[in-house]
C-alpha cells in the first residue's frame, strides 16, 4: 500500500513535469551554448537563461500541475499562484510550483462544483472569470507570504545536505537508495520530486549540476544487461541485447528494472556500478546541464557542458564496467539453477484468460506511459497488424488507463495499480515487456480468434449478398445508395436524392420541387446526423412506387443550425411513407450505428440496416 502511494505520488509529480520537458531541455541547451563558460559564449541570449528558469519554467510547471486536477481553469489559475511563490523568493521556484499548481487546481475544482447549477443565467462567464481572479489573487499572496518562504528554507536544507555529503566524499553512497527505488519503480519521484529541484539550483549557481547524472546514467543497468547477453540462457538471453540498446541508446531505464525484480540479489550490480560511476562523475567534477529526459547515451552528450563529455563518458563507462563484473557471475549462477526447459515450463504454467468477446482496444501500461509502455505496444501493434487491424493497440500510464480498454498489459509490480484503474478489462501481467511468453500466449489466442472470425465473416458476406441479391426489388436498391459525397447545400443535396428517385423509376419529376418546398416550410433534419426529405400532399401523385435513397456526407450537409451525415429521400405510396419513416426510426435507433453508418464505405452495411 505505502509503494503504491508513492509511486502514485512520483506519477502525480512526473504529471507536472514530463510535459514540459522540451522546455527545461531548451532552457538547459540556451545554458550549455550562451553562458560565459558555454560552447558559444553569447551575452545577448545568455540573457535568456535567468528568466526561463525563474518565470517560464515554474510557471509551466504549476500551470500543468492545475490543469492535471481541475482542467483548463486550473491551469490558468495554477499558473496565477504560482507567480506568488516566483516573485516572493530569488530561488527557483519549482518545488513552490509543484505545490501551488495543484492546490489551485482543486480550489477552483471545489468552487465550481459548489456552485454547479446555482449560477444565474446570463451571468455564467462573469461568474467564471471572475472566480479565477479572485481565488487567484487569494491563493497568490498565500503563496508570496507563506508557501514561498517555507519552500526557500527546505531547499537551501536539502542544498546544505547535499552540499555536506559533497564535500565529505560521501555522494557515491546515494546509490544505496536510488537504485532500488528505481527497480521498483519509483524513478518518477526521485528525478522530479528530489534530485531536479536541487539539480536546478545547483546550475543557476555553478552551470551544471551533478544531481542530474544520478538517477539518468544509463551505465549500472547496461551492465546487468549485458551480463544477461553473456550469461543468461534462453529467452532472457535472447531478449538481453535488445533490451540493452532500447535502454542504453534510448534511455527507457524501465526495461532492465525486469532483470533485476527476476534475481533480486542482482540489486547489489547497480548499486556498485551506480555507486563507481558517481565516484567518477565527482573527479571529473561532471555534471549536466539541465534534465536529461529521456536518460539516454545521447540526451547525456548533448547536456554536457563545455569541456564536460570526457567526465560524463568515463563515469558511464565506469559504472557499465563495475556493474557488469558484480552481475555476471550472479547471472551465471542463476542460468545454472535453471535449463531453458526449466525457464519455458515456468512460463506455460501461468495461463493468459481472456473474457471478452469483442476486443476493440489493447493498452500498455507502465508508470509514467512513455518508455516501455510505448515500446511494448508498437512491438505488439507491429506484430499483430496482418490480422487484427480493427484492433487498436495503445500506450498510457498506469494511472490514466482508457475507459474503453478491453485488455491491459502492464508489469506484476504494477498489478494493483492496474486492476483498480481499469476494472472493466482483462488483464495480462508480463514481466517483460520486450519478450514475455504471455505476449506470445495473448498473440496466439487474438490469431485464433481472428481465423475464427474469417470464417464467420465469410459466411455472412455470403448470406448478406444473397439476401441483398434477393431483395433488389424492395424499396432500397445498391444503385440507390451513393457514399463519400462532398459536401454541398441541402438544396442540391435534395436535388441529388430527386434525380435518384426518378431515375429508379420511384417518382415523376415534379416531386423533386415538393422535396424543395416542403423544406422551407419545415426541415426534415431528425436528429443524430440524419436528414429525411420527402414531399407530402399534392406531391403524392407524383409517386409511381416506394422508394428510398440514401447519401452520405462524411464532412455533414448544414440543415438549419444542424450537419446531416445521412440524407435519406423518401418517396411513398399512399401511406407507404408512415411505414418507410417508422422502419427508419427503428433501424436507426442505435447510435453506435448510425455513426458506423455515416462513415462506412460499403454499401452492405445500409443494405442490411434497411432492408430487413
Amino acid at each position: 500500500m505505502i509503494k503504491e502511494k508513492v509511486q502514485k505520488f512520483g506519477k502525480f509529480l512526473s504529471g507536472m513535469v514530463m510535459p514540459n520537458i522540451g522546455a527545461f531541455i531548451a532552457w538547459g541547451l540556451i545554458t550549455a551554448l550562451f553562458i560565459e563558460t558555454g560552447w558559444f559564449p553569447n551575452e545577448q541570449l545568455a540573457s535568456l537563461v535567468d528568466p526561463m528558469l525563474k518565470y517560464l519554467l515554474p510557471l509551466l510547471v504549476g500551470y500543468t500541475g492545475g490543469r492535471v486536477v481541475g482542467d483548463v481553469r486550473g491551469g490558468v489559475i495554477g499558473a496565477i499562484a504560482t507567480a506568488g511563490v516566483i516573485v516572493g523568493a530569488d530561488i527557483p521556484m519549482f518545488i513552490g510550483a509543484m505545490i501551488m499548481g495543484p492546490l489551485a487546481g482543486y480550489t477552483i475544482k471545489k468552487f465550481d462544483k459548489a456552485i454547479e447549477g446555482k449560477a444565474p443565467a446570463g451571468f455564467e462567464m462573469l461568474i467564471n472569470n471572475f472566480s479565477v481572479g479572485i481565488i487567484g489573487l487569494i491563493l497568490a499572496i498565500v503563496g508570496f507570504y507563506a508557501i514561498g518562504p517555507v519552500v526557500v528554507i527546505l531547499t537551501e536544507g536539502l542544498k546544505l545536505g547535499v552540499e555536506v555529503i559533497i564535500s565529505k566524499g560521501l555522494l557515491p553512497l546515494v546509490a544505496i537508495f536510488i537504485e532500488p527505488a528505481k527497480v521498483l519503480f519509483l524513478n518518477n519521484a526521485i528525478n522530479h520530486g528530489i534530485i531536479g529541484p536541487i539539480g536546478i539550483e545547483q546550475t543557476k549557481e555553478l552551470g551544471q549540476s551533478i544531481m542530474y547524472l544520478l538517477e539518468a546514467n544509463p551505465g549500472p543497468g547496461l551492465g546487468v544487461l549485458l551480463a544477461y547477453c553473456f550469461y543468461s540462457k534462453g529467452g532472457m538471453k535472447q531478449s538481453a541485447p535488445g533490451a540493452a540498446i532500447i535502454h542504453a541508446l534510448g534511455g527507457i531505464h524501465e526495461i532492465y528494472f525486469p532483470y533485476v525484480l527476476m534475481n533480486p540479489l542482482l540489486i547489489i550490480a547497480p548499486i556498485v556500478g551506480s555507486a563507481a560511476g558517481i565516484l567518477v562523475f565527482s573527479i571529473f567534477n561532471a555534471g549536466l546541464v539541465a534534465t536529461p529526459s529521456p536518460g539516454s547515451i545521447f540526451a547525456l552528450m548533448a547536456l554536457a557542458p563545455k569541456g564536460g563529455m570526457i567526465g560524463i563518458l568515463a563515469g558511464v563507462a565506469v559504472s557499465t564496467a563495475v556493474s557488469f563484473v558484480v552481475a555476471a557471475p550472479l547471472v551465471r549462477k542463476a542460468a545454472k539453477k535453471l535449463s531453458d526447459n526449466s525457464d519455458e515450463t515456468v512460463s506455460e504454467n501461468e495461463e493468459v484468460v481472456i473474457n471478452k468477446e469483442v476486443i476493440n482496444k489493447i493498452v500498455f501500461a507502465c508508470d509514467a506511459g512513455m518508455g516501455s509502455s510505448a515500446m511494448g505496444a508498437t512491438k505488439f501493434r507491429n506484430r499483430t497488424k496482418g490480422f487484427a487491424s480493427n484492433i487498436t493497440v495503445i500506450n498510457s500510464s498506469v494511472d490514466t488507463i482508457p475507459s474503453d480498454a478491453d485488455i491491459v498489459v502492464s508489469h506484476k509490480k504494477l498489478e494493483e495499480r492496474a486492476r483498480k484503474n481499469s476494472p472493466q478489462a482483462d488483464h495480462v501481467f508480463i514481466d517483460n515487456f520486450l519478450q514475455d511468453s504471455k505476449l506470445d500466449k495473448l498473440y496466439s489466442i487474438l490469431e485464433n480468434r481472428a481465423d475464427g472470425n474469417r470464417e464467420l465473416e465469410e459466411v455472412a458476406v455470403a448470406e448478406v449478398a444473397a439476401s441483398v441479391q434477393a431483395r433488389e426489388t424492395s424499396i432500397l436498391k445498391s444503385d440507390n445508395i451513393i457514399l463519400g459525397l462532398s459536401s454541398e447545400s441541402k438544396e442540391d443535396a435534395i436535388e441529388r436524392a430527386g434525380k435518384i428517385l426518378v431515375k429508379e423509376g420511384y417518382v415523376k419529376n415534379n416531386y423533386i420541387a415538393a422535396m424543395q418546398e416542403r423544406e422551407k416550410i419545415v426541415s426534415t433534419y431528425i436528429g443524430m446526423g440524419i436528414a429525411i426529405p420527402h414531399g407530402v400532399g399534392e406531391a403524392k401523385k407524383e409517386v409511381e412506387k416506394s422508394g428510398i435513397v440514401v447519401l452520405q456526407y462524411p464532412d455533414g450537409v448544414v440543415f438549419g443550425d444542424d450537419l446531416a451525415y445521412l440524407v435519406i429521400g423518401i418517396a411513398g405510396v399512399g401511406d407507404d411513407h408512415l411505414e418507410i419513416l417508422s422502419n427508419i426510426a427503428i433501424s436507426l435507433e442505435d447510435e453506435t450505428l448510425v455513426d458506423k453508418l455515416k462513415n462506412t464505405s460499403d454499401k452492405f452495411e445500409i443494405l442490411k440496416t434497411f432492408n430487413k
